[in-house]
């Protein structure tokens, strides 16, 4: 594993596990009421566009495209 890999693989981890907590904890508070799901449907969206985004960045390091911003 590349040293450039350990910061978006943290971030990625820290992000999701923080929309999780925060998901669960609207939905516990809001014990059965359905605007807490409702709400809680998009912050747990957030988790696989976190993943996805995470995956995209080890892909363009493993390449070695490290600066994005060079292709414009």
């Amino acid at each position: 594993m590349n040293k450039k890999m350990i910061a978006p693989i943290v971030i990625g981890i820290i992000l999701s596990v923080f929309y999780l907590v925060y998901a669960l904890a609207l939905i516990s508070i809001g014990s059965f009421d359905p605007i807490a799901y409702i709400v809680a449907i998009p912050i747990l969206t957030l988790i696989g566009v976190v993943v996805k985004v995470v995956i995209e960045r080890i892909i363009e390091i493993r390449k070695g495209e490290e600066d994005d911003l060079s292709e414009y």
